[in-house]
């Protein structure tokens, strides 16, 4: 029986991940996915007036992912690339928390999010070697206990909300805060796993080419 060759590198269809957050890069290697390039677009993420989270996290995504795709076809390596873009926004109701940067903003995050039960909205967009976006929005529900002042005080003095959406990591000290979650938690974190694999695979990619070389 003949083997079949191994696909020279040239041809192997290449990745990109709009994004330069270590937590999407980490969640694309949970999924066995290894970008080729990473190209963040540096956006004003400011709402526009009466834009909802839903309408907000979506546009930034678009243009997260328009911007990357023009920067890969500027170059010859990646014309024929796969493009991976992705954001997150946390929502109390119609009002969109920051994405904390001073201390007061994180600590008004906080006191607005303890005991209650608020909204992370991811979407994700991907578009392929014909650039024909594809677009999937993740909502997810997050409840926090109720944090006592000496909770928050030391919260903030860990500096991890800094950049934050909402002001906190879900995958770091504030996971301790999370009483309950319905939806789903890669999505939390920054990227939807399911529904990124989904829509790679129905591009095209083969998402499952490396599984094979997993340890």
């Amino acid at each position: 029986m003949t083997e079949t060759p191994p696909t020279p590198l040239d041809a192997r269809p290449r990745l990109v991940l709009a994004s330069g957050s270590p937590r999407r890069l980490a969640l694309l290697q949970q999924a066995g996915l290894e970008p080729d390039a990473l190209l963040p677009a540096d956006l004003d993420e400011t709402p526009l007036k009466s834009e909802k989270p839903r309408e907000l996290v979506r546009r930034l995504a678009r243009a997260k992912l328009d911007i990357a795709v023009a920067a890969a076809r500027s170059g010859a390596e990646l014309q024929q690339a796969y493009v991976v873009a992705a954001d997150t926004v946390v929502a109390v109701g119609r009002r969109i928390l920051p994405k904390a940067e001073v201390t007061d903003e994180a600590a008004a995050c906080m006191r607005l999010l303890s005991g209650r039960t608020h909204r992370v909205y991811t979407a994700v967009c991907v578009a392929g070697p014909k650039d024909r976006p594809r677009e999937r929005l993740v909502e997810t529900r997050v409840r926090f206990k109720r944090l006592s002042a000496r909770e928050i005080e030391s919260y903030l003095a860990s500096g991890e909300w800094r950049g934050k959406a909402g002001g906190y990591a879900i995958q770091g000290l504030a996971g301790s805060f999370v009483v309950k979650l319905v939806g789903s938690y890669s999505a939390v974190v920054g990227l939807p796993l399911y529904e990124t694999v989904a829509l790679l695979d129905g591009e095209g990619f083969p998402v499952r080419a490396a599984w094979r070389d997993a340890v």
